[in-house]
């Protein structure tokens, strides 16, 4: 991550990634305060059906999320990849599979 000239315009921009349950998010903040975005992907519905939380299901739609809400975070900041100066991710607690995922994301952004 190297930040480009929209960071140095709004300070540190910072994509946050969460995914350690049901449900997958990706904000945008800049310099710690200020929020740009925040995106929510709730699996809730699809859940309550079984009366709680079901792992696998719940990491099975993490992946088919993450992607689409961390695009959405970026555009909805008005910044792309490129712009980011560092990526936060989950790291725990949470479901393991669900976490993975969220983390992995993280990971490949940041390669």
């Amino acid at each position: 991550m190297k930040g480009t000239d929209v960071a140095d315009e709004r300070g540190q921009l910072i994509l946050g990634i969460e995914s350690s349950c049901d449900e997958t998010a990706a904000a945008v903040v800049a310099d710690g305060r200020r929020i740009l975005s925040s995106v929510i992907a709730s699996q809730a519905d699809l859940h309550h059906q079984y009366g709680g939380v079901v792992p696998e299901i719940a990491s099975r739609m993490h992946v088919e999320a993450i992607i689409p809400v961390i695009d959405q975070a970026l555009e909805q900041a008005g910044i792309r990849l490129e712009d980011l100066t560092a990526i936060g991710v989950t790291q725990g607690p949470g479901l393991v599979g669900a976490l993975l995922v969220g983390l992995t994301a993280a990971k490949g952004l940041a390669f």
